[in-house]
């Protein structure tokens, strides 16, 4: 039985998958639980901020937050499945009519 590239890809990704992944749109306000490694440690490092866009599909899927750091904007994206990324937290839900929010 020969499997297309794609069915190998997928079956391959279901695995790496989380299970019940964090639920936010863009426009939401959230906290970014990361899992930073120094030297031997592991510590939990939280980045809060606005979703400003979510972008691709399955294990590719990543999402961007942005935050403003002494009159500095600081973007930064996370994968949606990584294992370095503990939790999302939605601190603050709102309603947006855009899906990317680059003019922020």
């Amino acid at each position: 039985m020969k499997m297309k590239q794609s069915e190998l890809i997928q079956l391959v990704d279901q695995d790496c998958l989380k299970t019940d992944p964090p639920q936010f749109e863009v426009g939401d306000t959230v906290d970014v639980h990361t899992k930073i490694l120094e030297g031997d440690k592991e510590r939990i490092q939280v980045f809060t901020g606005t979703v400003i866009a979510r972008a691709g599909s399955a294990m590719n899927e990543t999402f961007t937050v942005r935050r403003i750091v002494s009159g500095e904007g600081v973007e930064r994206k996370f994968p949606l499945h990584s294992p370095r990324v503990e939790k999302v937290v939605v601190k603050r839900s709102s309603v947006v009519r855009r899906a990317k929010l680059y003019f922020l």
